[in-house]
């Protein structure tokens, strides 16, 4: 039986369905450089019609800006094949791709302090 809620690729007893590879169309290099913090948005397009039901579900997760990352834990999918998808949907238009914001100093003190004691915290 499969899992309406996690989606067509999981079955409740046996997983994964699909291989990862699979969903990607065997492909592990996405032709748009994209990071896990790189943020996509929707642009409106609808994409192409030969791509799969997998490219719609990552297309509709993008209403607002949305990272890379958290694409790929919405679909269950390793990062590199989200980055296949998201990729795809760049190409044709469907999807807007920005790098990740950096502050000015990447080693701010304060940002590492602050890191450092949610660390403690945790322990």
């Amino acid at each position: 039986m499969t899992s309406h809620q996690e989606g067509p690729w999981l079955d409740d007893a046996a997983g994964r369905l699909i291989r990862p590879y699979t969903v990607s169309g065997g492909r592990t290099k996405p032709t748009t450089a994209l990071d896990l913090l790189s943020m996509v948005m929707a642009t409106g397009s609808s994409p192409q019609p030969h791509m799969g039901p997998e490219h719609s579900l990552a297309l509709g997760l993008c209403d607002g800006p949305t990272s890379v990352a958290e694409i790929a834990a919405h679909l269950r999918l390793p990062a590199v094949v989200t980055k296949v998808l998201l990729s795809d949907l760049v190409d044709c238009g469907a999807l807007t791709a920005r790098a990740p914001r950096f502050h000015a100093n990447p080693t701010d003190r304060s940002l590492l302090e602050a890191v450092l004691d949610g660390l403690r915290q945790r322990l």
